[in-house]
């Protein structure tokens, strides 16, 4: 069936969704926010709502992965101080894209307006966080639990503003600048993505040809992208980020709260 439907799509069709998924990796693997555009860009080429799903996870994988892998090279992101969260997100969104399958969502639709939307007021109005004089500073390991369970756990159900709600809770939570703190997130999307995209596999809801023709344009959106972030620093992290959230919080409003 998901083949049938990408054989409909057209090839002028195709082009637009890799260039929306080439300016999604871009903001992604900036601010987060990528399926911001890509989940109405597949609703829009006529897919159904769990192949749209499915779907992005498969795009999202390829950009968070690219982003993370960034990071980690530029020595930005050190796996074994983070394997505790890199070992619950992965439980979490594992659980989470099972349970997506069965729990009706809606309550928690209702809170993502306002969750995201605080994000955004934190970092417009919070006094930023600046870049500790040591690079390895410890990190706190036992709170990694709860954070990468419940964010794991909330991307595998939802997904929408999971890369903001990591940069802002690492913020609050650790001796990070916000350089770091996003390849905290990026990674950690990564694994929930790669996770939830497992479950949306066994389950058959991937279009194939689709998400990878998109995953490729994301990875290459992604790489310019980390690069980007890795070389503006927080100056330019934080305007981007902000108007990404403002927009989230604005779409998740009108889809949750208006239509």
């Amino acid at each position: 069936m998901p083949f049938v439907l990408e054989l409909a799509i057209d090839p002028s069709t195709l082009a637009i969704l890799a260039l929306v998924a080439f300016i999604a990796g871009f903001i992604d693997a900036i601010a987060g926010g990528g399926g911001l555009l890509t989940i109405p860009a597949l609703l829009t080429a006529g897919l159904p709502p769990h192949l749209v799903l499915g779907t992005n996870k498969l795009c999202a994988t390829f950009g968070s992965g690219t982003a993370a892998l960034t990071f980690y090279r530029r020595k930005l992101f050190d796996p074994k101080q983070w394997r505790n969260a890199l070992l619950a997100t992965l439980i979490g969104a594992l659980l989470g894209a099972v349970i997506a399958h069965w729990m009706p969502a809606a309550w928690l639709n209702q809170m993502l307006p306002v969750i995201v939307f605080a994000c955004g007021v934190y970092l417009l109005f919070g006094r930023m966080p600046e870049a500790p004089a040591e690079h390895d500073l410890p990190i706190a390991r036992g709170r990694q639990w709860p954070q990468g369970l419940g964010l794991g756990l909330y991307d595998g159900v939802a997904g929408p503003g999971t890369g903001a709600f990591w940069t802002v809770s690492s913020l609050l939570m650790y001796p990070l600048d916000l350089v770091r703190a996003s390849g905290v997130a990026r990674t950690m999307n990564f694994v929930s993505n790669a996770a939830a995209l497992a479950v949306f596999i066994a389950f058959g809801q991937v279009a194939w040809v689709l998400g990878l023709s998109m995953g490729a344009a994301l990875m290459v959106g992604a790489f310019l992208g980390a690069r980007t972030a890795i070389k503006g620093g927080s100056k330019f992290i934080r305007p981007v980020f902000i108007t990404v959230v403002l927009a989230l919080t604005a779409r998740l409003v009108w889809q949750h709260w208006v239509a």
